[in-house]
């Protein structure tokens, strides 16, 4: 991690300040600093115990009712449900009050972007979330909490009450599809833009990792924000290795000593 970059961050807040529409895709570099451990980086769930990464399999989950009772518990114990946001959460939803964030695309199944203020109708969540669960057979959702009571009071594999089908926290696996209407959203948003910036995500999870592409031959200028390198380091218009919350508030800052 390297110090505050003031002159590019003061660069970036000029082109954040005149653009028509700015787009943020962000990944679990953001929620780091509220305890939510991110998979890849070098402190990652997966970096450090790469046999958990099994358990976010959607075919071993289905086939294998030991995994899914490991899920539950693993869900019941995600530090999500009781961090707050932080820092880099509040000044992304600053930053769309000022009227300078048009979108928010992310990766993370938190929902801590909504509870650090930001609009859920312009939040646009291409993983799902874990504040809701699914059936895998009838489709049917609901609101995640009783569900995780049940698991609570003895029921190790809850299944859906309706159909009896499997149910899973309404989050993608390895091995399934992202929701093409929520795909085309975040598709359209990169398309749209004229500056996005690339918050704490490796950008290299595919389809996602394919909009700052996307962005970039549609015209767009790309800011990179993160504490590891990304494939796209070198085609960014600006690179930030920075602590991502103090990067984001320095950012808004001077966006709005801009726009007063």
């Amino acid at each position: 991690m390297q110090p505050l970059d003031d002159a590019t961050i003061r660069e970036v807040a000029d082109w954040v300040s005149a653009a028509r529409r700015v787009v943020a895709l962000t990944g679990a570099g953001v929620s780091t600093a509220s305890g939510v451990p991110d998979f890849r980086g070098p402190q990652g769930l997966w970096t450090k115990q790469p046999s958990m990464e099994r358990l976010f399999s959607l075919d071993a989950y289905v086939s294998d009712p030991e995994v899914r009772e490991q899920v539950w518990q693993l869900r019941l114990q995600n530090p999500a449900f009781t961090v707050g946001p932080n820092p880099a959460h509040t000044a992304l939803a600053e930053l769309e009050q000022l009227g300078r964030l048009s979108v928010l695309v992310t990766q993370n199944v938190d929902g801590l972007h909504q509870a650090g203020g930001s609009d859920p109708d312009r939040v646009v969540e291409v993983h799902g979330t874990i504040h809701e669960v699914e059936c895998l057979q009838c489709g049917r959702r609901l609101l995640a909490e009783p569900v995780f009571e049940r698991v609570r009071g003895g029921d190790p594999d809850p299944r859906c009450t309706v159909c009896d089908g499997i149910q899973k926290c309404a989050t993608i696996s390895f091995g399934q599809s992202l929701d093409p209407a929520t795909l085309q959203q975040a598709h359209d948003a990169a398309m749209g833009c004229d500056l996005m910036l690339a918050i704490g995500s490796s950008l290299v999870v595919h389809p996602v990792a394919l909009l700052p592409r996307t962005a970039l031959e549609a015209g767009a200028r790309l800011v990179v924000i993160n504490g590891e390198d990304t494939p796209y380091d070198a085609a960014a218009h600006a690179l930030l290795r920075s602590d991502i919350p103090a990067t984001l508030t320095a950012l808004v800052e001077e966006v709005r000593a801009r726009i007063g």
